[in-house]
């Protein structure tokens, strides 16, 4: 009888959907051997109080105070003597949850073993996302979870920090906001001064994150990821991390209540049925809350066209009917095919004015 939970269970999720996206939480791995031992590896701290001092250097407490900064759910710590246990760290994170990954003292040879972490998780249906920074692997990236920040001479008091060092607070801004806003704009108000890009409207078409001066405050130039060449299935939406971040969320959510309450009972027509209409539900409780765009069609529905490619791997399907396909038995797999459209945040003006 578990199959009307999934009903109860995706009214939930959309409900608190929004919520759910500003308590992001973000992974961070901190070289430092102030401690030793497995006791001294993994930490999880819900505040930055929670964190005790004696067990950091001072650089790295302040850069668990960067990433705090953007108020996110939670903060987890994977601890290294040195980026030559990255690997093992990551290893670690693999099952985790967690949604922004930073190491704020990678150095440039290892960004690129990170990157091909990152995008070999997603592509295993994991929705981890990273902060990595500009450097040698520069326009490489090419990833909708991969945020490249290319920032430099970033200056806070008498502070200065590399590019490398503030994707902590990078990661904590992106893991504090709501899917109801983008980070383009957002001020970080704690930077007196940046090294501006002489180039940034090409920075930003390249797939850079970064920081704008504009004369007052600064603030983020675009919230895009490092996704600039489109290809395949990738579309120009997908560029904005904002999108990104909601599709990561109906993944998980479609996911969770899949294994929670359909996995095990009848692959019937009828359980098929209702589990598309639990969906649908779900993308109306998103529409509701501002996380689907409400002219879009936002529909799941059996996929046919998937289902009859399967069938005829195994049956001879040429002389059965639209609706012959839709209700064969499946075996222990279910097709499912949605069409969506995500709400985009207001980021650009044209305001035309003519004058008599």
């Amino acid at each position: 009888m578990g199959l009307p939970e999934i009903i109860i269970e995706f009214k939930a999720k959309a409900e608190t959907a929004i919520a759910r996206s500003e308590n992001g939480i973000v992974a961070v791995i901190l070289e430092d051997t102030t401690k030793s031992g497995d006791e001294f590896a993994s930490y999880r701290y819900n505040f930055e109080a929670d964190i005790v001092k004696a067990h950091w250097t001072t650089k790295n407490l302040d850069y668990l105070n960067k990433v705090f900064m953007g108020t996110p759910h939670r903060v987890i710590v994977e601890r290294v003597a040195s980026g030559a246990e990255y690997e093992t760290a990551l290893a670690r994170l693999k099952n985790k949850a967690w949604n922004w990954l930073c190491i704020p003292g990678i150095a440039d040879e290892n960004v690129g073993m990170v990157k091909d972490w990152i995008i070999a998780q997603r592509a295993a249906k994991k929705t981890f996302k990273a902060v990595l920074p500009s450097g040698e692997t520069a326009n490489k990236f090419n990833n909708e979870g991969i945020v490249e920040f290319a920032t430099a001479g970033i200056k806070v008091g008498t502070k200065s920090y590399t590019t490398a060092e503030y994707c902590a607070r990078i990661a904590g801004l992106l893991a504090g906001l709501p899917l109801t806003e983008s980070a383009t704009y957002q001020v970080l108000a704690e930077v007196d001064s940046i090294t501006e890009s002489t180039t940034p409207d090409a920075d930003i078409d390249a797939g850079k994150f970064i920081l704008i001066d504009d004369g007052e405050k600064i603030k983020v130039g675009r919230g895009i990821n490092s996704l600039a060449t489109l290809s395949g299935d990738k579309t120009e939406d997908m560029k904005k991390i904002k999108i990104i971040d909601g599709m990561d969320l109906m993944r998980d959510d479609i996911r969770a209540a899949f294994e929670n309450n359909y996995i095990g009972i009848n692959n019937s027509y009828d359980n098929k049925v209702m589990f598309v209409a639990a969906i649908n539900q779900y993308f109306d409780g998103l529409v509701n809350q501002g996380v689907l765009y409400g002219e879009g069609p936002n529909e799941a529905d059996i996929d046919v066209t998937a289902q009859r490619d399967w069938l005829a791997q195994k049956y001879d399907i040429s002389e059965y009917s639209e609706d012959q396909i839709r209700k064969a038995k499946t075996g222990s797999f279910v097709f499912v095919a949605a069409d969506v459209t995500f709400c985009d945040a207001i980021e650009d003006l044209r305001f035309g004015i003519s004058m008599n």
